[in-house]
Parts: structure tokens; sequence; C-alpha cells
């Protein structure tokens, strides 16, 4: 019978992490006498992550002897001591290829539940001076589990734990951390888990987006879309010219550009909300300038059309309006995002300011060749009607739809606008307007606009009544770092890193405007980008948890360590990277 060996708590401590301070718990020490199990806690313990660790489907983590012994022989090690993996429970017996999701235990006077594997991350690997454990609880199909607490009360090590009941459709921990993290995921197996009513909602989550991938049209692009936002994948490799055929004003600091093939030919099909990344050569001595731009027009015509808002100290955008002519060759990279328009009935609201109109003008354009019977919302928001760009073309548009409704929001008209003909409302656009103007919970919410417009409107959104999976938001530039249990990170404006400059490959990070050389010193591109204060996203650091999927706009790399899975086409796992020549990353 299985036996609670040691139970291990630990509150979260600051730990000195390659020049950082990380705020985690994963310290663990065991403890002697009983302890008090609670439905979100062991008296005495804590999580320093909560958005990662913790709650109530991850109250207790389990670890077990044989995966100790294991591990000693893999790493030739010696000196492990209960708690070394971060658990609070270390346990004889309960193997993760034989434990099942939903099964239930008695130990002392409580009860548990199993509700998911162990979530990948690097302070794992901190904890055991091992970066690449995360990587290796993985693929050695040893992660451990958590425990979710049906009833609360006194736990000692040395009890006895004793199974009460047995998960539905026997899934195990070692079955269901496979069927997320490595390659292969069936749909009969994705299925089956997500019958399981005690596997948690985060897992539920990400096996849905792997059935629903599963399910798609055929052709539906690689990738691991339970872990990582995947698009199709891109229509060409790196950049290709393209002539500019046409050039329009839109408003008095918008311009427009439409763009076709050198040769001719229709250009590949675009997904209405894609953008294309434009590389440009101003001085043939500098880096190249890289800037992405929203496609404006309507999807699936043989022209692409961006739009582009001049800045007053936009150097790429200045430059197009100054020199850029029709007839003149660009190059660009593939229509790529996964910020695009999904099918069905429900009800669409396009909320945008600003240059942010552009993406969803596009969705406007292929809500009308659809000749879509969905409720549709077009709300806009800009200074003036000198601001206001595209203002003819989305009424036209809107008058060939349905059920559609229009509110535009001045925030200083000037003399000329007017009222209930120009724009409706004098003001900011703000999410008391949808309540007002009467959208549904339901709808699904598309959002993009300036830097301050998507910093206050999805985080209005996310405590409105709308569904918070239902709001989808694009961010021009660099999006927002996640740097888990790091600590005083704040901002900075992105730079070469310091010391002398690399002089290996161009590395160029697209959404910041910033290419610097390669130098081997740093292990990963995330490695040099943090040096640049390039923002991030990343976890596990070891290519399994996919948070740092970005683009590769163009350009190849080498992994090491190999990632569990490989990334989407197109994608780069920028954690375990890098560069194998010149490389342009969507970053």
């Amino acid at each position: 019978m299985a036996k609670l060996l040691a139970i291990n708590v630990g509150l979260p401590q600051d730990v000195s992490w390659h020049g950082k301070t990380v705020y985690t718990g994963v310290w663990k020490q065991a403890v002697t006498g009983p302890r008090m199990v609670r439905r979100l806690n062991i008296d005495g313990d804590g999580q320093g992550d909560l958005a990662g660790h913790g709650g109530e489907h991850r109250a207790v983590l389990v670890y077990q002897l044989d995966s100790y012994r294991y591990w000693q022989e893999q790493l030739v090690r010696d000196d492990f001591v209960y708690g070394q993996f971060g658990e609070n429970f270390t346990v004889d017996g309960l193997p993760d290829d034989e434990v099942c999701i939903g099964d239930q235990y008695r130990i002392g006077e409580a009860v548990f539940e199993v509700t998911q594997p162990r979530v990948t991350c690097y302070r794992v690997g901190l904890r055991l001076g091992e970066p690449q454990m995360a990587s290796l609880l993985v693929s050695h199909r040893r992660p451990g589990f958590y425990l979710r607490v049906l009833t609360e009360g006194r736990v000692e090590a040395g009890e006895e734990i004793v199974k009460v009941a047995a998960g539905p459709e026997g899934m195990t921990v070692a079955e269901i951390d496979a069927l997320l993290y490595l390659p292969g995921h069936p749909r009969d197996q994705l299925a089956r888990a997500l019958r399981i009513p005690a596997l948690s909602t985060g897992w539920k989550t990400s096996l849905q987006a792997l059935l629903d991938q599963a399910d798609g049209a055929p052709g539906q692009p690689a990738g691991n879309a339970g872990l990582a936002s995947i698009g199709p994948p891109p229509a060409w490799d790196g950049f290709r010219p393209l002539e500019i055929a046409r050039i329009d004003a839109e408003s008095t600091s918008v311009f427009s550009l439409t763009l076709a093939a050198v040769d001719g030919a229709p250009l590949p099909t675009a997904l209405a909300g894609q953008f294309v990344t434009l590389r440009l050569r101003p001085d043939t001595g500098d880096p190249p300038l890289i800037r992405s731009y929203s496609m404006s027009g309507p999807p699936g015509t043989p022209r692409y059309r961006i739009s582009v808002k001049q800045e007053p100290h936009g150097a790429a955008s200045t430059h197009l309006r100054a020199h850029v002519r029709v007839g003149d060759v660009l190059d660009f990279a593939a229509p790529r995002g996964a910020f695009t328009l999904e099918t069905g009935d429900t009800p669409v609201v396009l909320m945008s300011a600003g240059i942010g109109a552009t993406p969803v003008l596009a969705m406007l354009h292929a809500l009308v060749a659809a000749r879509s019977t969905r409720e549709v919302w077009w709300l806009y928001g800009a200074r003036d009607g000198t601001e206001h760009p595209f203002a003819q073309e989305s009424r036209d548009l809107l008058a060939r739809l349905a059920n559609a409704h229009a509110q535009i929001c001045y925030s200083r008209p000037a003399p000329g606008d007017r009222k209930d003909v120009d724009y409706g409302t004098a003001g900011r656009l703000s999410v008391d307007l949808l309540s007002h103007f009467g959208v549904p919970c339901g709808a699904d919410v598309y959002l993009c606009g300036p830097p301050a417009f998507m910093r206050e409107l999805p985080t209005a959104l996310a405590s409105s009544d709308l569904a918070p999976d239902r709001v989808h938001t694009e961010i021009f530039g660099a999006g927002p770092a996640m740097t888990p249990g790091l600590t005083n990170v704040s901002a900075q404006p992105v730079h070469p890193p310091a010391g002398p400059p690399g002089t290996g490959p161009a590395v160029s990070f697209a959404r910041s405007g910033l290419t610097v050389g390669w130098d081997p010193a740093y292990a990963s591109l995330l490695e040099l980008a943090e040096a640049c204060d390039v923002p991030t996203r990343w976890s596990c650091r070891t290519g399994v948890c996919r948070t740092c999927e970005s683009g590769l706009l163009s350009g190849a790399v080498a992994y090491a360590p190999e990632p569990v899975e490989p990334p989407a086409q197109g994608d780069v796992l920028i954690c375990c990277s890098q560069p194998r020549g010149d490389v342009v990353v969507d970053l």
C-alpha cells in the first residue's frame, strides 16, 4: 500500500537567479507532526506565483520516492532531500503511469482528488540546479501530480494512502501529460480526457484547443494549439519583393499602400486581421528598419492593402510617406497573426481607436463579403474628423450588413464635425458604452488601438459581463512581458546589449525595432532579448511550455536543447534556440 513519507512546506522567498530576484515557494522543507490540509493549502505552505501554481485544483503537489531514485541515477546525484522537487507530499507508491486523473485518496483525516500533472516551470530546475529539469520531467514521463482537497483534515508523515474512488476513463497522469506536451495528440484520447470531471479547467482549455485543431479543416498548421496561439503557416519564407500599386490618403496622418506581386500574379490569400512585415533600407550602411502593418483591405483579393500612420518621429512611416512612390518595390514577409475573425453566428464587436481600425476594418470587409447575418457592432474612437480614417468606407460597408450597429466617438470634436452625422458621442470610447448600446454578453470582441487604449480597455473588459475568452486583442509594437516570479522588473527602453557588439549573425527584433549582432556567449535568443530589454514571455525556458513561441519572420535557428515538440511552421521557441544566420523575430 502507498505511504506518505514526508510533508513538505515552505513560504515564498526571494532567491537570486541570473542577476535577478525570483519570488518563489519551490523551497519546501519536511516537517514533523500532523499538519492541517485546507482547501487551498497546507498550513505553513505558500506559492509565489499564483498564476501558475496553487489554487483549488493545485492545492497539493505530489512526487514519488521511485522518481527520486530515478533522478539520482540519471543526474548522478546523492544529495536529494524530501521536498527537493518542490512537492508537498513525498510518497512511496502512486507512480505517474498508474495514478489516474479523478482518482480519490484518503490520508489521515483528509480526502484528495487527482486533478492534473505538474505544470512545467523553470523553478523546479532552479531548486535542483538543473536548468533543463522542466523538459526532463516531461520527456521522461515523470511529472508528478496535483491534488484537490475534497475533505479538509490533519495528515501526518507515515500514514497510509488509501484509494477510495477510481477516476472515470482511467487515464493516467503520465498519459494526460504526454497528451498535451509530447508530439502526437490523438483525437480520441483528447475527447476521452475532456470527459473527466476532475481534470482542472486550465488543462481542459488546452486539450479542447488541441481537439478543435484536430477537428479543423485539412491542412491545419502544425504546432501545439493547446499551448500557443497557432495561426496558419506563412505563404512564403522570409521576405519577397512586392510592388507599390497605389497610394491613398485616409486622413491627415494615415495613408494606405496597395501591394501587388512584381509579376502580376495574385498574392496568396490572407485572413482578416493579419499583418505583413516590411523591411526598409533607407541607408545602405545602417541596419534595416523592420516594421509590421495590419492589412486593412478586403481579404481574398489578389492584392494586399496596408495602412500606415505617420508618427511624428517615426523613421519608417516618415520614409514611406516622403519617398515611396507607385511602382517602387519593397520587401515584405508573408501575412501572419492569430488575431483573425472566427467563424460562427455569434454577435461581433469590432472595437478600435486610431490606426487600430486597420485589422478590424479587414474583418468588416470579410463579414460583408460573406453576406453575414451576424449582429455587428462597429465602435470606433478618434480625436476628430480629420483623424478619422476610413470614415466613408466603413459607413458603406456597414450599410451592406443586415444587422449592423455603429457608434463613433470623437474625443475632441472639431468645429466642423457634425454630431449624429460624423460622430455620435463626444468623449473617449469606453467599456461603459457597450452596455449602453446593448452589446450582448455572448459577443466576440475584437479590440485594437494605440498603446494607452490597449492598456485601459482590456482591463476594463476583463471586469465586465463579457466572457474573457471571447475578447481578442491585437497590440501594435512589442507585447507585454511575462516573466513569472521575477520581482522589481520594470519596462525599460530596448537597447543593444552591454559590452562590445556581437560579431555573429544579425538578430532583428521586429516589433521592438532593434537589430543587434549575435554573441555565442548567450545560450539562446531569449537571453539576448533579455539583455536588450526586449519584452519577452516565458515559463519553462527549456522548450516545453511554448509560452515563448514567436514568429520567425526570416532566417533559421538551431535548437539546444531540442524542444519536446517542434513549434508551428514559421515560428521559433526563443528559449532554446540560436540563430544559424541572420534572423528576424516577431518580438
